[in-house]
């Protein structure tokens, strides 16, 4: 079928608006007509040649659409449901049948590669294969092959553009504090990086209850929006930040939330904590060989806590109906940070993420 796809053609390139074929849907695939993806830092990441991508290459994995028709053997959805796109896993491995499956054995293939194991494509350009697969959707396009696995039907009136990025940056934020760290009401947090996802974090934490909600983070735009949405403090990350957090909360914070990846900031976190306190690691660092230096000794006095997250721990199937019904119900309002372009502004929409004028960008497709 006929659709149109952004395509990245070489690593940090701009992406072109092309016309692409999209094949039908296999065994447990859905087709689905795109109408709005959020733009990740992920993307950006992966465009970047980070893992190995092989180009020419479809991206997007925050989709949300409307399905077109689905493989032999879908049930739980059907052409005309709208639906909200998010990571894909296995369904077979350990983790997933502890229903984690943000922690799949084969979550880097499933999701990281834009591949297939079988090596097959669904996106063709003038009859040459495309890398697409990306997050088990692909979604920067007016069609994606989906997987059930990874496809979570909404309710018929569901605003698709505003829920979008509820399939990654969103979850990811918010499970962060409310699954990950499992914030109880009245522990306090600190939030590096006002981003989507630490601005997702940051009402996480009011969903949570959480006493004290400090906010680290540089654009001063950003650190006034995290004001609004409740921060109860915000730093510009300048100087000595831990020390900073200490003289507003002298024993130390319950919990830390790196969603920046900015490793000096970082590599105060642990003596930001207070005594049994918890740090999470979300964030994606420039480097791959990006370090993080821990006092041994203090973490065992403390009896502290230094975790990796992937998407907030979430169970996308149990957690993204919880997220929104929380944005129903008033307590997400991501739109207040999302800002939305045509999909053939997707050039400009990562300029104006990268220039600070939009924390989170999303593309509507006609």
């Amino acid at each position: 079928m006929k659709a149109t796809a952004a395509v990245l053609n070489q690593a940090n390139g701009p992406f072109s608006l092309e016309a692409v074929d999209v094949a039908d849907p296999q065994a447990g695939e859905v087709r689905v007509a795109i109408k709005a993806v959020g733009i990740c830092h992920s993307d950006l990441v992966i465009a970047s040649g980070a893992m190995g991508l092989q180009f020419p290459a479809v991206l997007g994995h925050e989709g949300a659409g409307i399905v077109e028709s689905v493989g032999a053997g879908v049930s739980s959805v059907k052409p005309g449901d709208k639906v909200l796109l998010t990571f894909n896993s296995c369904g077979a491995c350990a983790p997933c049948g502890h229903h984690e499956p943000a922690y799949c054995n084969h979550f880097v293939p499933l999701n990281m590669l834009a591949v297939r194991a079988d090596g097959s494509t669904r996106v063709t350009r003038e009859g040459q294969p495309l890398a697409d697969n990306f997050f088990g959707q692909s979604s920067f396009a007016s069609l994606s092959i989906a997987n059930e696995r990874n496809v979570l039907k909404l309710d018929a009136d569901a605003d698709l553009a505003a829920l979008a990025p509820l399939g990654c940056g969103v979850q990811t934020g918010a499970g962060g504090v409310l699954r990950s760290l499992a914030a109880k009401a009245g522990e306090t947090l600190v939030v590096l990086g006002a981003g989507a996802v630490g601005l997702s974090a940051l009402l996480g934490a009011r969903i949570a209850g959480c006493s004290a909600i400090i906010v680290v983070e540089p654009q001063e735009g950003r650190r006034v929006l995290a004001t609004q949405l409740g921060a109860t403090h915000v730093l510009d990350g300048q100087g000595d930040v831990a020390a900073a957090v200490r003289g507003i909360l002298p024993e130390g914070a319950d919990m830390v939330l790196d969603t920046s990846g900015f490793m000096p900031v970082v590599q105060q976190s642990v003596n930001m904590i207070a005594n049994r306190g918890r740090v999470g690691l979300l964030g994606v660092p420039g480097s791959l060989d990006a370090a993080l230096s821990v006092p041994v000794l203090q973490l065992l006095t403390q009896g502290a806590t230094v975790r990796g997250i992937v998407e907030g721990d979430s169970d996308p199937a149990v957690f993204l109906p919880e997220l929104i019904a929380h944005h129903k119900a008033g307590r997400l309002p991501i739109e207040t940070f999302s800002k939305t372009y045509r999909l053939d502004q997707i050039n400009e929409a990562i300029a104006d993420s990268h220039q600070g004028k939009c924390v989170k960008a999303v593309l509507i497709v006609d």
